[in-house]
């Protein structure tokens, strides 16, 4: 391809008398390459925003879960005065975060098939899926994000002493 191309060029610069700005010459690997990094550019673009979207979707959830702690002081107490253990509390309210969670990947699956299939029926020169694989990768980014960010509410939670729950006032 390279060959060919310097060869055209040649043979328009001679047929040209020589002017460079008459004529261009390009191939497809040139325009290939170009969209190829146009198209990385914009994987990292999207991915960029994808973590910035988890990250707030993390601090979401933790303030969910540290306002549940809260409203909740009282029922942690009791629950600690009579024999829960702090595994039990702990594991509890991580759970209820990982629910948090999962519910709202849920939403933004069922989100994703509506946007799809709204687009495959507007246009009929697009078509877009979404594969099975991707709906687990964000599951599993789900579930991720409900633990890492639900284990400081959870742990607060577990570590509360039950006599100063029990006086705890809202």
């Amino acid at each position: 391809m390279d060959q060919v191309e310097q060869e055209i060029t040649a043979y328009l610069y001679e047929r040209l008398s020589g002017d460079e700005d008459a004529f261009s010459v390009t191939n497809s690997s040139t325009i290939m390459e170009t969209m190829s990094s146009v198209n990385d550019t914009m994987k990292w673009m999207l991915g960029g925003i994808a973590a910035i979207s988890l990250l707030v979707g993390g601090i979401g959830i933790m303030n969910i879960m540290l306002v549940s702690v809260t409203e909740r002081t009282r029922e942690i107490g009791i629950r600690k005065a009579i024999g829960a253990r702090k595994r039990t509390i702990l594991l509890q309210f991580l759970l209820e975060a990982l629910l948090v969670s999962v519910i709202g990947c849920a939403i933004g699956i069922v989100l994703s098939i509506v946007i799809i299939f709204a687009i495959n029926h507007v246009s009929s020169s697009l078509s877009a899926t979404l594969s099975l694989q991707v709906v687990w990768i964000a599951i599993a980014f789900s579930v991720c994000i409900g633990v890492v960010f639900g284990i400081y509410p959870a742990q607060k939670a577990a570590n509360k002493r039950p006599i100063d729950a029990l006086r705890f006032t809202t």
